[in-house]
């Protein structure tokens, strides 16, 4: 029993890894269409930075950059495509997904939206901001998140509980932030331009854990890359 509940813990553990390489992989391929080049290609560096966070090995990276520059054979078109609608509890969400069949995706959302609704283009996008968003930890004890976000040009910024920081930028600003970060004592683990709640829902813990199943059935999807709600 110990040595096939090992043997499924570690499958399990390696299915994981395996659909977030492959979430990275898009975001490559995607950002590498305005070229090959991390250093010329801001989007692109984002992405990688964040792959070699998550450990992707070399090959597939390369791979990957190289698929989405029209280097290699066999290339995928992934498409951007964006959903708005509600979790449980009438909480506005909004998910970007990448992939290469439409239709395949919008019948996956029907189905994941059954125990919320789907909306129309526009329907909670006036709720969101549309910025820059930048996840990063204190590289020293005396790392200030507040002189940070001032010195490197964060527009807004909040700490969590274990003390990693979210910062909030302009979109046109993003790379700049990320770039000046590292230099006030901060480590960029990963960037993105993103949606960031204007009104968010406040919910009782029993109305929480629901919507965040949800949430995470939403996440599971292969097509979807980010999901922004509205929780506080």
């Amino acid at each position: 029993m110990g040595a096939q509940w090992k043997a499924k813990h570690k499958e399990v553990a390696a299915n994981a890894k395996g659909k977030i390489f492959g979430k990275l992989s898009k975001e490559i391929m995607v950002a590498a269409r305005n070229g090959a080049d991390p250093a010329m290609n801001p989007r692109l560096r984002l992405a990688v930075e964040q792959a070699k966070k998550a450990s992707m090995p070399r090959d597939t990276l390369e791979r990957a950059i190289k698929k989405g520059a029209g280097l290699l054979d066999g290339g995928v078109n992934f498409e951007k495509v964006t959903y708005e609608g509600f979790a449980p509890h009438r909480v506005p969400i909004i998910v970007e997904c990448l992939t290469d069949n439409v239709n395949r995706t919008i019948s996956s959302m029907r189905v994941l939206f059954r125990k919320g609704q789907l909306g129309a283009s526009g329907s909670v996008a006036w709720d969101f901001d549309h910025l820059g968003m930048i996840e990063a930890s204190p590289a020293k004890a005396d790392a200030d998140a507040e002189l940070a976000a001032i010195e490197a040009g964060a527009d807004d910024f909040e700490v969590d509980e274990d003390g990693e920081v979210l910062f909030y930028t302009a979109m046109a600003d993003l790379d700049l932030v990320c770039r000046e970060l590292p230099n006030q004592g901060f480590t960029v683990n990963s960037a993105k331009l993103g949606y960031r709640a204007k009104n968010p829902v406040s919910l009782s813990d029993a109305e929480r854990e629901e919507v965040e199943a949800f949430l995470e059935a939403m996440d599971s999807d292969d097509d979807v890359q980010h999901v922004y709600v509205g929780l506080a």
